[in-house]
């Protein structure tokens, strides 16, 4: 079952369960869910792995032309993570009201998260040769996060 799917039925099932609470509480119930789903992003995120479970495609090596490596040991560039600013709270925002949610990222990461989303083809650096960089999916559920949806959803209903 693909993506879009599964978002779907997911949808038409969370529906009806917030079709019985009034506005004000469904608002609460979405904004606790966004933080939490946001949360879970983050930490795949930093895991380095798709909705699936697979790892991100490594970043591709830089090198200088003519050598085999970007700088030898002394000076070298420390090579961490990737997107480590990108998932922070600042970047990946939640927007929730009583009739849904969102996470997204906002501003100029917006189109660094789109690409890698993706797969896109972009500039390594402004000026600078087109990449066509590896589909590496940022946002997406996984099976934890349908269940998290569904157990934070019935907690809210049960207590009202």
């Amino acid at each position: 079952m693909d993506s879009q799917s599964q978002l779907d039925s997911l949808e038409t099932w969370a529906s009806t369960l917030l079709a019985k609470l009034d506005p004000a509480a469904r608002r609460a119930v979405m904004r606790d869910i966004a933080r939490e789903l946001r949360r879970s992003q983050q930490a795949r995120i930093a895991a380095q792995r798709n909705p699936d479970g697979s790892a991100y495609e490594p970043r591709k090596p830089r090198l200088k032309s003519g050598t085999k490596k970007l700088r030898g040991k002394r000076g070298r560039i420390k090579r961490s993570a990737m997107f480590s600013k990108l998932r922070t709270t600042r970047y990946m925002r939640i927007e929730a009201d009583a009739n849904g949610l969102a996470i997204g990222f906002i501003g100029r990461v917006a189109r660094i998260a789109r690409v890698h989303q993706f797969g896109e083809t972009d500039h390594v650096a402004p000026g600078g040769p087109e990449y066509r960089y590896p589909a590496r999916e940022l946002l997406g559920f996984t099976r934890d996060d349908r269940e998290l949806i569904r157990d934070m959803l019935l907690k809210h209903i049960s207590h009202d």
